[in-house]
């Protein structure tokens, strides 16, 4: 079948659905279209993917559970109640919300596609002691740090839980169960027929619910599908379900004379691809996506393979778009309040991903309303919007769920080549470990023009390190080679006029850099431990590695 590539949207917006959750029950068509819209209305957003689909079905079905059924319509939080709740309602009155979320989308000029989560596994979340219920309205981010087993097999048999539906209690053979890491045990196995059956049951009624633009097969929520040593040998069988949606798709486009569009959304290198099960080789070679977007499974992955996807794609006309998630990942007590570095870092990714090659930019988890992401989705949806403002580029930095703890695993195939923190041990030769920034500012104007001659920003290297004593530690610092000298030494907690104290664990060391000492593309950053206090038996970690780039004519705000 001849196909067509898709558009250029600049920015695809994911919706995960908990816009259904945003209004009080029962919510009006009208508002959930304002809330799921309010984000994308004259941005740069081009193209709306909204999650229609995770375990069970958000419509009426005959063959499928529907939203609500794993728990009887009861429900654990206000939250579920509301989600499932309203729109059940909305079908009960006889309305379209499916449809008007895409006739709303194209009168504002956005496409809008289906977007499937293939293997949602939020099952770790379920705990009548301590879980999602437990702190739902208190600490979003619970689960970071909590110690809670994950949900086994075994309790999952006898557990009422929304989203938990009884086909996979009925059936525990056909998880994961101790063939991956316990936060993954409840995921389905790919592997088992009947799985691909039901994932490509809940896909086909989800694609008849409206006439959409395009479906996203979004692998990565969560990339855990087959036995942890088996996902290359077993690439197979994920390459089979791609292949059914892929003829689903062109038997709908043959059938309304029009282009169908499938995505998938899968891991951010193509190392990582390989161990999940993405042949993304085949997908590509055999037509089975129009789009790729490579993302973390858990967070921001600021390290994406796009050398690599590119050579894949060379000659094809699949598309490549960059997966942009949540920061969680990378926070820490800065020199500047956290939103304002979270903004100034995602457009330094996006400046990079733009002159990697990227054909465009991938919001996911970005949970906005009309002004809390404006500035980005005004300003990252093409490399010219971007000059001028202010950034941050930031080593790859590797933080994961601890061990024993109730996510840990879940960001197994994440930021595989991670950088910090590394901890600095003295060395036998002066060898040091050594930090690959990108830099992606033209300060020429080159190939941003709208940077005036003379107007160059500020430039800092700032390195936070764990358990530096200023008065007696020293490490040395170069830059492409270039000696650094001394830096200033700051304190977050003598910079924060909320904190009492005037020192923390923690210090900042900062460099002012000349434009001279960058180009276009990877710094060079090496760290020597010169001088360690011995008072102290713990040792140095380098924890982040940053170059500020702040133009005083900003017209953005952060």
């Amino acid at each position: 079948m001849n196909r067509v590539s898709i558009p250029d949207y600049g920015i695809i917006y994911n919706w995960d659905g908990n816009p259904l959750s945003y209004s009080e029950y029962p919510q009006s068509v009208g508002q959930l279209l304002e809330k799921v819209y309010a984000p994308i209305r004259d941005t740069q957003v081009g193209a709306h993917f909204w999650c229609v689909g995770e375990q069970e079905a958000k419509w009426p079905s005959q063959d499928l559970p529907i939203t609500g059924d794993a728990v009887g319509r009861v429900y654990e939080t206000v939250w579920n109640m509301r989600m499932a709740e309203s729109i059940r309602a909305m079908f009960e009155r006889g309305e379209d919300p499916y449809g008007d979320i895409v006739r709303h989308g194209h009168d504002l000029g956005v496409d809008v596609w289906a977007s499937v989560r293939m293997n949602d596994n939020h099952f770790w979340a379920v705990s009548s002691s301590d879980g999602e219920v437990t702190h739902r309205g208190k600490d979003p981010m619970w689960w970071w740090a909590s110690r809670r087993k994950p949900l086994s097999v075994d309790e999952m048999t006898r557990t009422t839980a929304s989203y938990l539906t009884q086909e996979r209690k009925d059936h525990p053979q056909w998880t994961l169960g101790d063939t991956a890491d316990p936060w993954a045990a409840t995921s389905w196995n790919m592997a088992i027929p009947e799985v691909r059956e039901l994932r490509l049951k809940l896909i086909s009624e989800a694609l008849r619910q409206a006439d959409w633009d395009g479906v996203e097969l979004d692998w990565q929520r969560h990339g855990f599908h087959l036995p942890t040593t088996d996902g290359f040998r077993l690439r197979y069988v994920l390459t089979d379900l791609q292949r059914a949606v892929r003829r689903l798709a062109d038997e709908m486009a043959r059938a309304r004379r029009r282009p169908f569009h499938v995505a998938v959304r899968v891991a951010s290198t193509l190392e990582s691809c390989r161990r999940i099960g993405y042949d993304i080789e085949t997908w590509v070679n055999e037509g089975l996506c129009d789009l790729i977007i490579p993302g973390g499974n858990s967070g921001t992955d600021a390290d994406i393979d796009m050398d690599g996807f590119r050579e894949i794609l060379a000659g094809t006309q699949v598309k490549l778009y960059a997966g942009l998630d949540t920061d969680f990942r990378m926070r820490a007590k800065r020199l500047m309040p956290q939103a304002e570095w979270s903004d100034r870092w995602i457009r330094g990714e996006a400046a990079k991903l733009w002159d990697q090659g990227a054909d465009g930019m991938y919001a996911f988890n970005w949970h906005a309303n009309a002004e809390t992401k404006r500035g980005l989705l005004t300003t990252v949806g093409s490399p010219e919007t971007l000059a001028g403002s202010s950034k941050v580029y930031a080593a790859v930095h590797g933080s994961h769920a601890a061990q024993g703890t109730l996510r840990h695993g879940a960001d197994r195939h994440d930021r595989i080549y991670a950088e910090t923190p590394v901890t600095l041990y003295p060395t036998l030769t002066d060898e040091c470990p050594v930090f690959h920034l990108p830099f992606h500012d033209d300060l020429a104007g080159a190939i941003h023009p709208v940077i005036h001659p003379g107007t160059h920003p500020d430039i800092e290297l700032q390195i936070e390190i764990e358990h530096f004593s200023p008065t007696i530690d020293r490490v040395e610092v170069n830059v492409n080679g270039m000696d650094l000298g001394l830096p200033a030494v700051r304190n977050a907690a003598a910079e924060d006029p909320a904190d009492p104290a005037m020192v923390s664990e923690n210090s900042w060391l900062v460099w002012p850099l000349d434009p001279a000492q960058l180009s276009i593309g990877v710094q060079e950053v090496r760290v020597r431990l010169v001088e360690r206090d011995e008072r102290l038996s713990v040792a140095l970690v380098i924890r982040h590695v940053e170059v500020h780039v702040a133009y005083s004519t900003d017209r953005l705000t952060a």
